[in-house]
């Protein structure tokens, strides 16, 4: 027989282990959405740093940050799936 102890355990681990889960599927659709952003920031970031001209690095951030606005109006979490299973 189990004590009430080990119950009240194993259900803060359930809670805590959902809670990641959902974090991490948030986290796997916000950089979906904005990884191309990130890398072009960073690589221009990168290339300034090293005495070089970023500025083409700065653009190609810039555009992949207003295609991926634009995206936001038509991903939602609900069609993540189906976005994921379609390769986009």
């Amino acid at each position: 027989m189990m004590n009430k102890d080990s119950k009240q355990s194993g259900q803060g681990m359930t809670e805590y282990i959902i809670v990641v889960a959902l974090v991490a599927v948030a986290a796997i659709a916000v950089y979906q959405l904005f990884g191309q952003v990130v890398r072009s920031q960073t690589a221009a970031m990168a290339r300034e740093l090293a005495g070089e001209d970023g500025s083409e690095q700065s653009a190609m951030a810039q555009a992949a940050a207003e295609a991926a606005a634009g995206q936001t109006a038509v991903r939602t979490l609900k069609s993540f799936t189906g976005n994921a299973a379609a390769g986009q």
